[in-house]
């Protein structure tokens, strides 16, 4: 098991503590006596990777970080408090979330809106995120298929969340609906990213490559009921690009964490 008592004492930025699943009423645990702790790490931020098999609960935290859900017992902090309207975090899922009737730009600015920022205002911060994750020249498509790709369509979530939040971004498997050149491009620009804006990102995907590639500290969990029980850190450089798939040490994590991954499925 991951023992979180055991980090050190440096300022938190997640944490959740003693967290419980139910939907019986406490016949049946999905997840039960969870811990989890996030580090804050101003000047770097941290890209935290989490594991496991289908079912376990992995959506279900990040939904808990997102205040999109509450669990059954415990309680959720975000940077010391509890979540609550006023410190919601955003979340990047892998089903498009972009609302299809507005525009790529009044997308991205949505969150400002409910800041009270004007039109004005939303749109100058819009369009330096839009040119940041590339989409420049579509700021005035409706964000659709066909009019903008999945791969599009995802930085406009990206873009959006970011604005309402550069601090934390969550992500639930975002890449894993997009063809391979579509997602290599979008793992080296979600990199880029986090070394910009020093981001704490939490991400969650099934392709073991694609954890070691991004994740700074890898976190499995078991199902039934859910918890953490391993932990690997990632010692590869921070600065990545696709040469480090050629590391022989980049290839020994991946063979360590697929080897966990079927150790803790016959848990």
């Amino acid at each position: 098991m991951v023992d979180f008592k055991d980090y050190t004492n440096r300022e938190n930025i997640i944490q959740l503590n003693g967290i419980g699943q139910s939907y019986d009423g406490g016949q049946n645990w999905i997840i039960k006596g969870l811990d989890f702790l996030v580090e804050n790490k101003p000047d770097q931020g941290q890209f935290v990777v989490i594991m496991g098999m289908s079912g376990c609960g992995k959506s279900t935290l990040l939904r808990y970080i997102a205040g999109l859900q509450k669990p059954t017992e415990g309680e959720v902090l975000v940077k010391g408090n509890p979540i609550d309207k006023n410190n919601r975090v955003s979340m990047v899922f892998q089903q498009y979330s972009s609302l299809p009737w507005m525009t790529v730009l009044d997308n991205v600015g949505l969150a400002l809106r409910y800041k009270g920022l004007s039109k004005k205002e939303r749109d100058i911060k819009a369009y330096e995120m839009l040119e940041l994750v590339g989409l420049k020249g579509h700021e005035h498509k409706y964000a659709q298929y066909p009019s903008l790709s999945g791969g599009q369509l995802q930085r406009v979530a990206i873009a959006r969340s970011l604005l309402a939040n550069p601090e934390i971004l969550l992500m639930d498997e975002p890449f894993g609906a997009l063809d391979i050149k579509t997602r290599l491009k979008m793992q080296d620009l979600l990199s880029s990213i986090w070394r910009k804006f020093n981001s704490t990102i939490i991400f969650v995907t099934h392709d073991i490559s694609e954890a070691v590639y991004l994740g700074e500290d890898i976190y499995i969990m078991k199902s039934a009921p859910s918890k953490f029980v391993e932990h690997i850190k990632v010692d590869l450089p921070l600065q990545r690009d696709r040469q480090v798939k050629r590391d022989p040490r980049y290839t020994q994590l991946v063979h360590q964490v697929e080897d966990t991954m079927i150790r803790v499925s016959e848990i």
